[in-house]
């Protein structure tokens, strides 16, 4: 799942070692907290090294399982859990977005924001566990300590992230490439339904190769669907991030200028004191 997830190429990861790619299968889920305590090895590895991790990307909610730690997950009976799965994937999203509002009130707008996945999840650990899932985020006990480390976040005016939004699914779709991913994906035996393929770009695709759409269709359908998903980032990190040690940059000032202000932000939090730690 190299174009539709925009992933560092060959060449840039020959320059930089980047870490947490190409970790699971496209039919596997990934949760916020297996990719906490992977990231925390590899920033013990890292700054073993005396380097200096970066975090980058635009999740906010994996950003927030090391800054402020997910709870403990409850036990669930493994074969229970796949059997419901199994059974919630006969269901329309519709249907399942019914269930979750119902079910986790607090957690619905999260829930259904993130697609069939975060619904199921949610209606997974409530069914299974007998409390809402926003209640075991609310209550329970952090799975691990929170990690420290200055967050830049990089601010575009709404005209030109949408430009670039609009550029990058015209692309994609224009050299063919991301239709020849999803279809390889898709002969080598993943349902449409697999955590991956219902990713933004992957289902309208998908829909598009059933015969359910022109590729014009499936083009127009990224476009919207990437802009909804930048706006809930845009209102995640407005609503989540911390008040204190958030700093925004003005992400159409000039790549050197950018990597100087950061460079500046990590060496007053943490040079000064001979301290190492980990930027977002």
């Amino acid at each position: 799942m190299d174009v539709g997830t925009a992933k560092a190429t060959k060449a840039e990861r020959l320059r930089v070692p980047h870490h947490g790619l190409d970790l699971v299968d496209p039919g596997e889920s990934f949760s916020a907290g297996r990719f906490s305590r992977l990231a925390r090895r590899w920033i013990e590895e890292i700054t073993g090294r005396g380097r200096v991790p970066i975090l980058v990307g635009g999740t906010g909610f994996f950003l927030r399982a090391l800054t402020n730690p997910i709870f403990r997950e409850p036990p669930m009976d493994p074969s229970k859990v796949r059997a419901l799965r199994h059974h919630l994937s006969a269901y329309p999203s519709a249907v399942l977005e019914r269930w979750v509002r119902a079910l986790d009130p607090h957690r619905a707008e999260v829930a259904v924001g993130g697609g069939v996945r975060r619904m199921v999840r949610t209606l997974e650990v409530t069914l299974l566990t007998g409390r809402p899932l926003s209640w075991w985020h609310r209550e329970a006990p952090a799975d691990q300590d929170a990690l420290e480390g200055p967050i830049v976040v990089l601010d575009l005016p709404k005209e030109e992230l949408d430009r670039r939004i609009d550029e990058r699914a015209r692309r994609m779709i224009a050299e063919g490439r991301l239709v020849d991913e999803v279809a390889a994906l898709l002969a080598a035996g993943y349902r449409s339904d697999a955590p991956g393929l219902t990713a933004v770009g992957y289902r309208e695709v998908v829909r598009h190769l059933r015969g359910e759409g022109s590729l014009e269709e499936a083009q127009e359908a990224l476009r919207r669907g990437t802009r909804r998903y930048a706006r809930r980032q845009l209102t995640w990190f407005r609503n989540q991030l911390p008040a204190d040690g958030v700093h925004r940059l003005d992400a159409t000032r000039p790549m050197e200028d950018l990597v100087d202000s950061v460079v500046s932000t990590w060496e007053r939090a943490y040079a000064r004191d001979g301290k190492g730690g980990s930027s977002s």
